[in-house]
């Protein structure tokens, strides 16, 4: 059985490469586009449910676009439907956002006003270098809140903590609201680490399981969860339970989850 979320078919389209495996009316090779909003939720179906967010400058491959919806496909491989006013040509991004947000202006002025709020991961258009500010093709950014795309972080735990206190989102991706695997697959994204969405696809696509005491950056996975250590005592986990991104000791936590009645841990993984 095909896994809808990575299976670019919805009957009516799908995707050439997949002509003689599923059955469209026809097949398309697709268009490359781009996320030009903050942040956009991928839903299960028009007006369906979230399944995840992709960000501002994401790259995404567009199968169908129908009754204000756009059938695509992201780099990750998930697949699913945006609102097609959310999408636009592709441009050459250059730098991400590599603080928790950021504010565009719309001038070179802090008390200008403000074009767009960005969060932590949003891809940008650098286009000239100010004193302070990079302009970009969504406004005026600090510099000091931008990173080059060929300069991505070196340990993904951190970029993680970038996310202590974030709201929990199911289903999100973003400093705006995050969920367990949005928050790993954020770490390691900007770390250029290839990262699935869900947290059933990391735990069987991400690191090798180990036996030995957790170190920092291992990941910790239940059934439908997923969360990484910051040491060998302490996870860090965007959950419902606390409805935020929290600090938690490994042992209370395990203990708390299968109370609530989810289970012991499936698998420790080490990337």
């Amino acid at each position: 059985m095909t896994d809808r979320r990575l299976t670019p078919a919805n009957g009516r389209v799908a995707a050439l490469h997949l002509a003689g495996q599923v059955a469209a009316e026809k097949y398309v090779a697709g268009t490359a586009m781009q996320i030009a909003t903050p942040v956009t939720d991928l839903c299960a179906a028009p007006e369906g449910a979230r399944d995840r967010q992709l960000l501002l400058g994401a790259d995404v491959t567009v199968f169908e676009d129908r009754d204000g919806w756009s059938f695509l496909q992201a780099t990750d491989n998930y697949v699913g439907y945006v609102r097609s006013a959310d999408l636009g040509q592709v441009q050459p991004v250059s730098h991400f956002v590599a603080t928790m947000g950021t504010h565009a202006y719309s001038a070179e002025d802090f008390k200008s006003p403000q074009a767009q709020a960005l969060p932590f991961g949003t891809r940008v258009v650098v286009r000239d270098e100010r004193r302070r500010f990079f302009e970009t093709n969504v406004g005026f950014v600090p510099k000091s809140h931008l990173r080059s795309l060929d300069r991505p972080f070196a340990d993904p735990t951190t970029v993680a903590q970038l996310h202590f206190g974030v709201p929990y989102l199911w289903g999100g991706n973003s400093t705006r609201g995050i969920d367990c695997s949005g928050l790993v697959a954020a770490a390691l994204m900007a770390c250029d680490i290839a990262c699935p969405a869900d947290s059933d696809l990391q735990r069987a696509g991400l690191g090798a399981p180990f036996d030995d005491a957790p170190r920092r950056g291992d990941l910790i996975f239940w059934e439908g969860h997923v969360g990484m250590m910051v040491d060998a005592d302490t996870l860090l986990h965007a959950n419902a339970h606390h409805m935020a991104t929290v600090y938690e000791p490994l042992g209370k936590a395990i203990l708390r989850i299968s109370a609530q009645g989810d289970g012991p841990v499936l698998v420790q993984k080490r990337l």
